[in-house]
């Protein structure tokens, strides 16, 4: 049975959201469930109350957010599992339980403080695509063979001094490098997805997910799967602690020097990027500081570079003289910089108003982004210690809190991934292909101001592809071909490969798909061969055929779940205990009864009786038909 969602349940309904909360898409998305119509729980939140939303002269008048600690009477199961999705990815039933049975203090410290208990999880295991040469690696194609004819070699490569295409080994490893480079990060990305998905201290991994979207750098430019992983283990060991430190160790990165072209910022011809992302994205926001202290703040970091995987200062490149920044004077440098806005009130507000969108909820007055702003210098820029109040708050808690935040595609996929209790991320369907269909592919975020986060996360189409991933983990895809092991980006080289083993010179073989091939050209070609310095469709070819070689295989596992089992070993005995043990295992919100109700009628029909252990031997394929009607719904969505 297929889920179908349609874009409105009348005109106005989806008018009025677009007004109120100025979408571009109508979120008021109905699901048709055999024959039943729904409207998502925040949808219909976010109509009824937008008349009663407050005026911005009244917003001064708020209240201020509840952050004094929940009492031992105001826990429950409920707020622990809530604590669970927001500092984690969720837990099984039993995960809550034994959250739920430690007091809220308690339970707030085990989720924040988990360092402390960490079970050591395996390293990064490299692949040794590496080598000598190949970094600083060439901007473009173009710049290497530049290099190499201009100095006979190029990424540790030398020019063939005789014969046709001289310059061909240079071309292919080049080639090599970014095929090799982009496929070890994938490989980084499943290691950090399994992170996340057996962590016994998950917020060190969803803190990590944080920054890599806040100090946002790719492998697409990058172009080194090595400083984007040495990037990510510093957002896993510093990102609960001092901003600060964190913020100045982010600046001296490797992938963000590489990403921001600290290697073009020098005191004769001051590059502006790292400058001003450090000042509108990564510390103050717009409006709080001048062209001009970009422009002078710009001097301050001209120098900083990177020597392979480390941070080094070219003294000769640096600007010593006096600089005005943010209305100070001083001989500054990069660090002395970043201290001038530590100490600017937009600072605290800007990071604690986004770290409160991230784990509370997106709604956010000024008043109160005042507020948290106070409290993160209260606690002098620790992150540890400034979510701990927060998950420890009323506030937190609260009924208009609890199950309002959509969840990104990484952490769908990986709470999806906890709750079928999986030890470790399937390969098919592949993780990274999967989450960057719904939006997100780690270490791949889109611009430098990372990823939109919210509402952006759903569209029409988008609900689609989360449904499609809830059945290609049920229903595994019987067509699907490992994107390691195939040129999925570049499928033109397979062709290029195929003509070259059929006997065809390569002039001809790396002609475009379904070019003629008269006399004429085939002449041509002859001579192109003997006479071309370098053909780059054979480098890409070839540049494959050498990373797929030494990069080691993702495994392409399936999920290999019984729900039949899982539910059975909880003492699960009826169709309509199994519709209350899925809505307590996978949901953040109450499902409506009626929901609840159709499903398990559909689902008793099918199984012929509404005893699952009679039905035991053959229930599985119906138990997953009708998981993945529940996991379609808009309700799943949240968290």
């Amino acid at each position: 049975m297929k889920i179908l969602l349609r874009q409105s349940l009348a005109v106005l309904r989806r008018q009025l959201l677009k007004i109120t909360l100025g979408l571009t898409s109508a979120l008021a998305l109905t699901t048709t469930l055999a024959g039943l119509t729904m409207v998502p729980a925040w949808a219909e939140t976010a109509v009824s109350g937008s008349a009663d939303r407050a005026s911005p002269a009244e917003l001064t008048s708020l209240p201020p957010l509840e952050l004094e600690p929940l009492s031992a009477e105001e826990w429950s199961e409920t707020a622990a599992r809530h604590l669970l999705s927001r500092a984690g990815f969720g837990g099984t039933p039993e995960q809550v339980s034994a959250l739920a049975s430690l007091r809220p203090d308690n339970a707030v410290e085990f989720m924040v403080d988990g360092a402390k208990r960490r079970f050591p999880l395996p390293d990064f295991e490299h692949s040794g695509v590496f080598e000598p040469g190949l970094d600083p690696f060439p901007p473009s194609r173009p710049a290497a063979t530049n290099q190499a004819q201009r100095e006979g070699e190029a990424m540790g490569v030398k020019v063939r001094p005789g014969g046709p295409r001289p310059l061909q080994p240079v071309v292919n490893r080049f080639f090599y490098w970014l095929r090799a480079s982009r496929l070890e990060t994938d490989r980084v990305a499943y290691w950090w997805a399994n992170r996340m998905l057996n962590s016994d201290h998950p917020l060190q991994e969803k803190m990590a997910l944080f920054w890599h979207g806040h100090f946002a750098t790719n492998e697409d430019k990058v172009r080194d799967y090595r400083k984007m992983l040495q990037q990510l283990e510093l957002f896993q060991q510093a990102g609960l602690g001092d901003f600060r430190a964190l913020l100045i160790a982010v600046a001296q990165n490797p992938a963000m020097l590489v990403f921001l072209d600290a290697g073009v910022n020098t005191k004769n011809a001051p590059n502006e990027n790292f400058a001003r992302e450090i000042m509108e994205l990564f510390s103050m926001g717009t409006g709080h500081y001048t062209e001009r202290d970009v422009q002078e703040a710009a001097r301050a970091f001209t120098g900083w570079n990177v020597n392979n995987l480390q941070f080094v200062v070219n003294e000769e490149d640096h600007d010593t003289l006096e600089k005005t920044v943010l209305g100070q004077q001083g001989a500054f440098d990069g660090v002395e910089v970043i201290d001038l806005i530590m100490a600017q009130p937009a600072t605290a507000q800007f990071i604690a108003s986004k770290l409160y969108r991230y784990f509370v909820t997106e709604e956010l007055a000024d008043q109160h982004g005042h507020q948290l702003g106070q409290l993160l210098r209260e606690v002098e820029f620790d992150i540890a210690a400034f979510l701990k109040v927060l998950f420890a708050s009323r506030h937190f808690y609260e009924p208009a809190v609890v199950g309002s935040r959509i969840k990104s595609p990484v952490e769908l996929a990986v709470s999806t991934y906890k709750r079928l209790e999986l030890d470790r991320v399937p390969g098919n369907p592949d993780f990274n292909v999967l989450t960057g269909r719904l939006g997100q592919r780690l270490l791949h975020p889109p611009t430098v101001a990372g990823w939109s986060q919210g509402r952006s996360w759903i569209t029409p189409s988008l609900l689609f592809e989360r449904s499609n991933f809830v059945l290609d983990v049920l229903f595994p895809d019987l067509g699907f071909v490992p994107p390691d092991r195939y040129p999925v980006y570049t499928p033109e080289i397979v062709n290029v490969q195929n003509r070259l083993r059929a006997g065809m010179n390569v002039s001809a073989a790396t002609q475009p798909t379904g070019v003629a091939q008269d006399a004429e050209m085939a002449a041509s070609n002859m001579l192109a061969d003997a006479d071309e310095a370098f053909n780059t469709r054979l480098g890409s070819m070839r540049g494959w055929q050498m990373a797929v070689e030494r990069v080691l295989p993702i495994s392409r596992h399936v999920a290999g779940i019984s729900l039949t089992q899982q539910a059975l070993s909880r003492d699960v005995r009826t169709v309509a205990e199994l519709m209350d043990f899925w809505e307590a295992l996978f949901f953040n919100v109450k499902l409506d009864s009626s929901v609840k109700a159709q499903v398990g009628r559909a689902l008793t029909a099918e199984l012929g009786t509404h005893d699952l252990q009679a039905a035991a031997t053959y229930a599985e394929d119906a138990l997953r038909q009708a998981l993945h009607q529940l996991l379609s719904l808009p309700d799943y969505q949240l968290g």
